[in-house]
């Protein structure tokens, strides 16, 4: 008897505490402050890219990520024994260029 009535107590309690929860207002939140969307170039976007045609191995070195030393002089080399490039993507055509590096530079690097 004594339990029954430690539950029905208990049960009365939790009721009550649920529906006094459930029934009190809302919280106004503060209206979020409009963003405005910026129409502005980020500098990498307003710089040039690398003109892989002109630009000689310490330039490339420089400038590209993932291109060594050694990597810089293969593309000049390439560029040397083969002529222009016509693609960007005839970067691949050089020794120790994967796609890897490609991808990561291809914002970065024009024929023009």
């Amino acid at each position: 008897m004594r339990s029954a009535v430690l539950s029905s107590v208990l049960f009365a309690l939790l009721t009550t505490a649920s529906v006094a929860v459930s029934a009190a207002p809302a919280a106004q939140s503060a209206p979020m402050p409009s963003m405005s969307v910026s129409t502005a170039a980020t500098p990498a976007e307003t710089s040039t890219k690398i003109n892989l045609n002109t630009a000689d191995a310490e330039t490339l070195q420089k400038e590209l990520s993932g291109i060594g030393s050694a990597k810089a002089n293969a593309i000049v080399a390439y560029r040397e024994a083969n002529g222009e490039f016509a693609t960007v993507d005839e970067l691949l055509e050089v020794k120790g260029i994967g796609k890897a590096i490609l991808d990561k530079n291809r914002d970065k690097v024009g024929i023009n």
